[in-house]
């Protein structure tokens, strides 16, 4: 099922500190398929729980190499430095550039329970970042650099 996507200024959810996972249950699991339908329903490369009203430390993430669904994800290290640009289905219309982590390690659970971790690089580690953030009621326009307009993006290119 296709959910609705929380926009900024909407509603304080996107504000708030989202609550641990304390049981994987068939809840939690539908949460997650619907979550991922809204993503690519939105053309999206990932969403957090907070961006379809939900206080719960989930997202899903897809940069091109499949699903991810991580549950408590956590970064654990995290090296180098890259500012790109990002935009967000909660902030339709704007684009910005952040200043991230070039790679990081997250831990986090599976929708079977098990411990996960990924090492990620480039889109998946920005995707992670900003996901996270979410987590923790902080959006992208909040680290924005600056706002990135179909000018900007043909001078750079």
């Amino acid at each position: 099922m296709v959910l609705n996507i929380v926009k900024l200024g909407e509603d304080d959810v996107l504000r708030k500190k989202s609550h641990p996972v304390a049981k994987i249950d068939r809840r939690l699991k539908a949460l997650l398929k619907d979550m991922a339908e809204t993503m690519y329903a939105a053309d999206g490369v990932g969403l957090a729980a907070p961006q379809v009203g939900i206080l719960r430390r989930v997202v899903v993430i897809d940069v091109g190499e499949g699903l991810v669904e991580l549950i408590n994800p956590e970064i654990v290290s995290q090296e180098g430095e890259v500012v790109a640009a990002e935009g967000c289905l909660s902030v339709p219309g704007r684009r910005g550039t952040v200043k991230r982590p070039e790679k990081v390690t997250v831990r986090a659970l599976d929708k079977k329970g098990n411990a996960v971790e990924y090492q990620a690089e480039g889109l998946f580690a920005r995707a992670i970042c900003h996901e996270l953030d979410h987590l923790d009621g902080i959006v992208y326009v909040d680290k924005m650099i600056e706002d990135v307009t179909e000018q900007t993006e043909q001078e750079e290119g």
